[in-house]
């Protein structure tokens, strides 16, 4: 049956119509929410660059002389460009990682200003991997790493290599990841990271994260190294399975360079971590 819709009814029609259609068009033009953060540049993540926002910041830690012996250091990206390592030698710092590589895509610009300039001033130094568990595999990652300074030799002035997991800044917290695939592509790192150079990869991580995205997982507690990230007076819990951390990334915003730590022991054991 044929149904006689009167003007009126057809104007309300007309107008409820025009009304839904009016957000899409505002938010077609809208400015950016400004609570929304972009994603940074790829290349641009560095060590600890979540902590954060995720973890916060406490009090710092007492006085190195209130605490357990502790040698200080501190790790670098492109972030610091040319650093004054004499300026951080002549304060005490004896050791340093510089970021080498992401992912299988980014070669730190500053690698060589920073790593040659870390040596000369007579620092032990090594070098970090930002993992991007996302982009490719663990064993792509670490060929990558190892093929662009992230080598070891037993000179005793080479540290092992790092693997930074953490927080991702470009997406996902976990990478997409289900807890035991994270385990599986830290696996697939730290293997072919010790096929490649002998030796087993300190893993920089932070209790938290850990927790969340590889389900507090120990499976690395008696092979790897922690470096354990966290801004507050005391180092806090350890993931699952480790008793002691090798290294403390206490603050982003300590003297000249921003991110500094603490390695659990005085500079004899930095030197052996250094001759394996």
């Amino acid at each position: 049956m044929r149904v006689h819709r009167s003007g009126t009814t057809l104007a309300g029609a007309a107008l409820a119509a025009l009304t839904l259609l009016l957000p899409l068009a505002a938010s077609a033009g809208a400015a950016p929410d400004p609570g929304v953060r972009p994603a940074p540049a790829r290349g641009s993540a560095s060590m600890g660059m979540g902590v954060l926002a995720h973890d916060g910041q406490g009090a710092a830690p007492g006085a190195a002389s209130a605490l357990a012996v502790q040698t200080e250091g501190v790790d670098v990206s492109s972030h610091q460009g040319n650093v004054a390592w004499s300026t951080l030698w002549n304060s005490g710092v004896k050791w340093t990682y510089v970021k080498a590589t992401e992912g299988t895509y980014y070669k730190n610009t500053y690698f060589n200003q920073q790593y040659t300039g870390s040596y000369n001033v007579g620092m032990i130094r090594g070098t970090y991997h930002f993992a991007t568990p996302d982009t490719t595999t663990g064993a792509a990652q670490a060929d990558y790493f190892v093929n662009n300074g992230g080598g070891w030799s037993k000179d005793g002035k080479t540290l092992p290599g790092v693997l930074d997991i953490e927080w991702n800044p470009y997406g996902a917290t976990c990478y997409g990841k289900t807890q035991a695939g994270m385990v599986a592509w830290i696996r697939d790192f730290v293997n072919r990271y010790k096929a490649r150079t002998g030796r087993d990869a300190v893993i920089y991580t932070a209790t938290s994260w850990w927790t969340q995205c590889t389900g507090n997982s120990s499976a690395f507690a008696s092979t790897n190294p922690l470096w354990i990230a966290r801004y507050a007076a005391t180092v806090g819990e350890l993931p699952a399975g480790w008793q002691y951390y090798t290294m403390w990334q206490y603050t982003s915003s300590g003297p000249t360079v921003g991110d500094h730590n603490h390695f659990n022991g005085d500079l004899s054991r930095v030197q052996a971590l250094a001759n394996g």
